[in-house]
């Protein structure tokens, strides 16, 4: 060897430390090199037990396998496969392209990971320690893998593309210098980003992010007592379903995708600050059964615009905060009445639905305080949305309570005067609503009116040109209008008998009219 020259191929090069010999012929030969000592408190990447020179490599010689590294031996695949093992320095692989497989697993990482613009194969961490991960525009033709790791610091992952998995189970992920836990504003992810059981501390953001397939957190823990928003994710697409829902505990492999077992012992979804998925796009679902979320006065389930096929809305009432529905789009409704949150914490102008499945008692009476909850200033539209679903399931008698709800609710913000005759309107005929109440008024007056009109006097208006006297046809007359029955027309009634002629004509008016359109729009709906 010349001087100057670098290591022949196959050499190990002078400047490695024992240990990182000992990584360099690992590499070559494609096999696991482990640091590991075997007990559990030494071995364990978070905790605070030293490890010292003889765990420790250095980044750069790292970076040189993944990007320059030696062959593999004949018949090897090479490839950096570390455990238990302490890398000082940051990691600095940006730009570059990694054609190695890399895991690592129970290592610990005194610096920050720098991978923005680099390209992998498969890249998978498995319980490190991690100060910060810096990965914008990271690009992997497999899976990504950080499950059980732990970043001090925060992730970035800012319009990466991951060709298959993200992975991210049970990590523990605190913010970064702008409270942010983990972002991923415009990340692809060509299948699954499964981050079940994960804690963040800080603002987890996947603007404009798109899912392959599914995006999962159940079980996780979200909190942001720094900001308005643990779970910021405006035009999110996901193209089946996204699990806001329990995991079960033990066996979180058998769980995940599905709904843990009857007697499966589970962790809940939980949330401690806003969430917001506005401009969703999800193919499936949205999924927040039996969800633990918490908000502050000035925080919010924001849901505005979202288009997904089915709203589970099953999650545990959020005592403060709001619920925000505006302009989205559900075809099925899944929920249940102690879901919803109170008056004034409820919006949902433009909220549409086709078909509302309760899940448990969801009486109608309760129905009825949901929609008056997200109206505390008059709207009719939520009221019409749901007559319109009720109807749309043969429940007329319900819809029509419904409507009902909506006169007497539009009848709170009207001038005195109307107010009282929206009173009336509501004693006498439901507005209505109920036209059988009508025809019963109409009965009880026909009685009244029959009785007081034979203690009546009533003379002829023209002598020998009157039929014979009957008070109870007289005042049927007279509350059936565009209807002769020929005595109207043919007596003359003085003083008070006059006004009440006159008021039972009145009467008639209304309840026939109120009978005909109660009429009418059962034929329409037959």
């Amino acid at each position: 060897m010349t001087d100057g020259a670098g290591p022949r191929v196959g050499e190990l090069p002078d400047d490695l430390s024992t240990v990182e010999a000992g990584m360099w012929q690992a590499f070559r030969d494609g096999s696991v090199y482990d640091l590991r000592a075997g007990d559990d408190d030494v071995d364990d990447p978070h905790g605070d037990r030293p490890w010292g020179p003889e765990r420790t490599v250095r980044a750069r010689i790292v970076c040189r396998l993944l990007l320059n590294g030696p062959p593999a031996l004949d018949g090897r695949v090479a490839s950096l496969k570390l455990a238990g093992v302490r890398i000082v320095d940051p990691l600095d692989l940006a730009g570059g392209t990694v054609e190695p497989y890399v895991e690592m697993k129970g290592c610990r990482f005194e610096k920050e990971i720098l991978l923005p613009e680099s390209r992998f194969t498969t890249l998978r961490l498995v319980d490190c320690a991690i100060p910060r991960l810096e990965a914008a525009r990271l690009h992997t033709e497999g899976d990504l893998h950080l499950p059980r790791c732990r970043f001090h610091n925060g992730v970035r992952l800012t319009d990466a593309q991951i060709g298959t998995d993200l992975l991210l189970n049970q990590a523990v992920i605190y913010r970064d210098r702008r409270d942010n836990s983990l972002v991923g504003d415009g990340m692809t992810i060509g299948q699954d980003l499964q981050a079940e059981m994960m804690e963040s501390h800080g603002e987890l953001s996947l603007r404009g992010a798109k899912v392959g397939v599914s995006l999962s957190l159940r079980g996780s823990r979200l909190s942001n007592p720094y900001g308005r928003r643990a779970l910021n994710t405006p035009q999110l697409t996901v193209e089946r379903t996204m699990y806001l829902t329990p995991a079960g505990i033990g066996d979180p492999v058998l769980t995940s995708g599905r709904t843990p077992a009857r007697g499966t012992r589970v962790q809940r979804f939980e949330c401690e600050g806003g969430i917001r998925l506005d401009d969703g796009r999800f193919g499936d679902a949205v999924d927040f059964e039996q969800a633990r979320l918490t908000l502050r006065d000035d925080q919010e389930i924001s849901m505005r615009r979202v288009q997904v096929p089915e709203l589970r809305f099953l999650g545990r009432r959020p005592q403060r905060g709001r619920v925000v529905l505006n302009g989205a789009r559900v075809v099925t409704l899944i929920d249940q009445a102690t879901s919803w949150p109170g008056a004034g914490q409820l919006q949902m102008a433009g909220f549409q639905y086709e078909y509302l499945v309760p899940r448990g008692p969801f009486p109608l009476a309760r129905r009825l305080q949901w929609v008056a909850a997200a109206t505390p200033e008059y709207n009719p539209e939520p009221y019409e949305r749901l007559a319109t679903v009720l109807r749309n399931g043969g429940e007329d008698e319900e819809a029509r309570e419904v409507l009902l709800a909506k006169q007497r609710h539009r009848r709170e913000n009207l001038p005195i005067a109307a107010k009282l005759w929206g009173y009336v309107q509501d004693w006498t005929v439901a507005y209505g609503y109920r036209p059988g109440r009508a025809a019963v008024w109409m009965g009880v007056l026909w009685a009244v009116t029959s009785f007081a009109f034979a203690h009546a006097a009533h003379p002829p208006l023209k002598s020998g040109e009157h039929p014979p006297w009957n008070p109870s046809i007289f005042a049927l007359d007279l509350l059936l209008p565009l209807i002769d029955l020929g005595q109207a027309g043919f007596w003359q009634l003085r003083g008070g008998w006059q006004w009440l002629s006159a008021v039972v004509i009145l009467l008639g008016w209304v309840l026939a009219t109120t009978v005909a359109a109660g009429a009418t729009r059962t034929l329409r709906r037959g």
